[in-house]
């Protein structure tokens, strides 16, 4: 068994209450215009803003402190292009009889459909993966513990540390997504959750009102 080592808390920073106010007003003011985008344009990302994005990500809680995740980055041209031809086909039969007409109905003011143009006309793809087992220092095989929870705050550290680097994101999740395992080389033994589309946004891009209404904070949250 692992003996517990612990260390004092040298990273903390406190701030006065004021301060405190003014940064978590700051924050939310920025995420806040964050919007999903899918007109895209194609002009090209500098690697070292992704690279940051993804250390930012790295940085969240997990189950254990297992990080099971990994994030592959795609942004060959051919790549993208059969993740779109994939992509589509199962979004095809999504579209056209796998999805119950409730959900097509909850999707129609944002006017999706079959057709994803956008996964190869922006310059990056991101495929998170969901890992159920690591190896540990000792090379032996654990598994991992809380692994959609963990992904899931992981790709929310993503998403803002890109929108605050200045670029737009989507999170596409065409169902089902094993064929990411195949283009990404990935294992069995992970499990794509989300494929996010990163960029800039095109000129004309133009996003739904229904997409930017969010719920008042009394109805999302209580006090007690």
């Amino acid at each position: 068994m692992t003996k517990l080592v612990l260390e004092p808390l040298s990273t903390y920073r406190s701030y006065p209450p004021e301060e405190m106010a003014s940064r978590a007003r700051t924050f939310y003011e920025s995420i806040r215009r964050r919007r999903s985008v899918r007109d895209f344009s194609d002009k090209p990302v500098p690697r070292e803003v992704i690279e940051y994005a993804l250390l930012a990500a790295g940085t969240a809680p997990s189950g254990a402190n297992l990080q099971p995740w990994h994030f592959t980055v795609i942004t060959s041209p051919d790549m993208k292009r059969r993740i779109r031809e994939e992509a589509e086909i199962e979004e095809r039969d999504f579209y056209n009889g796998r999805a119950p007409q409730e959900w097509l109905d909850a999707l129609a003011p944002l006017g999706t459909d079959e057709h994803k143009l956008f996964l190869e006309t922006a310059p990056v793809l991101i495929t998170i993966f969901g890992q159920r087992s690591s190896e540990g220092p000792d090379g032996r095989w654990i598994k991992n513990y809380y692994v959609p929870e963990s992904v899931g705050i992981a790709t929310g550290f993503l998403i803002a540390a890109l929108h605050e680097a200045g670029l737009v994101t989507l999170t596409h999740t065409p169902s089902p997504m094993g064929f990411l395992n195949e283009i990404c080389g990935r294992p069995e033994t992970e499990k794509p959750y989300i494929l996010l589309v990163v960029g800039y946004p095109a000129e004309d891009c133009r996003v739904p009102v229904y997409g930017g209404v969010k719920k008042p904070l009394e109805t999302i949250a209580s006090w007690l």
